[in-house]
C-alpha cells in the first residue's frame, strides 16, 4: 500500500515508510516501490525513465523515510529529471544527530565517492568523487546528547546527509553503516527506553520532510510537507526526558 500525498495523470507524490527499498535490486526484488507503482499505475508506467526504474526520478535510501515523486509518463518524466539536474528542486530533511555540532548553522561542501576501505559506504573524498553540498541548522538540542537538525540538499549524492554528519562527528541516530547505531548509544550510557527507540527506527532518523517543484505541465509550484514518522516522534519525546 502506498501513502499517496497527491496525485494527477502526470505524477504521484508518495510519503515512503522507512524500510521500502525504492527499486528493485538483487535482494530485493519484490516490495519495493516500484512494485507499488506498478500495482497502483497500472503498466503504462512500464515504459516511463526504463524497465528496473519506471516512473523514478529520484531516490530515498531504504531506511530513510519521507516525500517522494514519480512520473506518471515521458513528459513529466523529462521535466522532473530536468529540474533534478539544474537543482531546482526543494528539498528539506529532518535528521537527529548525535551530539551538537559546534556552528549552529553551516554549509557541508565536499566531495563524496565510494570509500577506498568499503565499497559498500560512502566517503568524503580528497581526490575524485563528485561535490556534495548540505546546508543545516541546529533545530532543537537535546541537552548535550543528541540534535534535531534541519538539513537542505544543493546535490544529491548517495548517503549525502549521512556520510556529511559522520564526517564532522555527529552521525545519525540509528545510523549502523555510519557510526550512527546501537554501539554508538550504548557509549553514552543510555537507558534501556532509549536502546529500545532506537531498534525500532527501521534504520537512521533521517526523514524527507519536504518537497517543492515546479509541475511539468501546467507550470505552477507544488510543494509537500510531511509529519515525523512515529518513531521519531517516540524517541525525540524520549530523549527529552534526560
Amino acid at each position: 500500500p502506498l501513502k499517496i500525498v497527491f496525485e494527477d495523470e502526470h505524477l504521484v507524490v508518495i510519503n515512503k515508510p522507512a524500510g521500502m527499498v525504492v527499486h528493485p535490486a538483487p535482494g530485493n526484488s519484490d516490495g519495493t516501490l516500484v512494485n507499488a507503482l506498478l500495482a497502483h499505475c497500472g503498466e503504462s508506467l512500464s515504459g516511463i525513465g526504463g524497465v528496473r526504474r519506471p516512473g523514478i526520478v529520484h531516490r530515498l535510501d531504504k531506511e530513510t523515510s519521507g516525500l517522494i515523486v514519480a512520473a506518471k509518463n515521458d513528459v513529466a518524466h523529462f521535466s522532473l529529471s530536468e529540474q533534478f539536474s539544474a537543482r531546482t528542486i526543494q528539498r528539506s530533511y529532518v535528521a537527529l544527530v548525535w551530539g551538537i555540532p559546534q556552528t549552529i548553522k553551516g554549509c557541508l561542501k565536499n566531495n563524496i565517492g565510494r570509500s577506498p576501505k568499503n565499497r559498500k559506504k560512502m566517503a568524503v573524498r580528497a581526490v575524485g568523487g563528485k561535490i556534495a553540498i548540505t546546508h543545516y541548522k541546529v533545530e532543537v538540542k537535546f541537552g548535550m546528547i543528541a540534535s534535531l537538525l534541519g538539513c537542505r540538499l544543493k546535490t544529491g549524492r548517495t548517503h549525502q546527509i549521512r556520510v556529511h554528519m559522520a564526517h564532522i562527528g555527529h552521525p545519525i541516530i540509528g545510523d549502523p553503516i555510519y557510526g550512527g547505531g546501537i554501539r554508538r548509544a550504548r557509549q553514552i550510557n543510555l537507558n534501556d527506553t532509549i536502546l529500545t527507540k532506537i531498534k525500532s527506527l527501521n534504520g537512521q532518523a533521517l526523514h524527507a520532510k519536504t518537497l517543492g517543484f515546479r509541475h511539468p505541465v501546467y507550470q505552477n509550484t507544488l510543494n509537500f510537507d510531511s509529519k515525523f514518522p512515529g518513531e521519531m516522534v517516540e524517541l525525540m519525546a524520549s530523549l527529552e526526558k534526560l
